[in-house]
């Protein structure tokens, strides 16, 4: 990404790894909106991923698959890291998750989540960290 990444963009990934997964989808798609190819794509990849989260939180197991698959998808197109993002570690962690999710199937969506809930195992949730970052 040859231009700076704007504060905003940072804004957004410390909201997704605080689990403020719906702000961290205001955040970026404010970006996404105004951005250019290829940030747009990028911005989008992450927010899908966000919103996939915020679904599996309110127990929508198909808008958590759908939107993880799109999320993934999206980013495949980027290098390992791009704009200060590990996003080879963001894709393995959302594949793992979205995989899980479906071999549960939607029956299973109340051992993600409950009431609302984000998983007990938060860890298993996808971050994102910046290239350099020990996980």
């Amino acid at each position: 990404m040859t231009e700076a990444v704007p504060h905003e963009f940072w804004q957004g990934i410390e909201q997704f790894n605080s689990r403020q997964f719906y702000a961290c989808h205001d955040t970026l798609e404010a970006l996404w909106m105004e951005a250019t190819e290829p940030q747009k794509t990028f911005y989008q990849g992450i927010l899908q991923i966000a919103v996939a989260l915020h679904h599996l939180g309110n127990s929508n197991w198909r808008g958590a698959v759908i939107l993880l698959g799109e999320g993934i998808n999206r980013l495949q197109r980027y290098p390992p890291a791009y704009a200060g993002i590990d996003v080879d570690d963001l894709l393995t962690s959302s594949a793992v998750m979205l995989t899980a999710l479906q071999q549960a199937g939607p029956e299973k969506i109340s051992d993600w989540s409950s009431a609302g809930a984000m998983p007990s195992n938060e860890s298993s949730l996808p971050r994102i960290i910046s290239v350099g970052e020990v996980n």
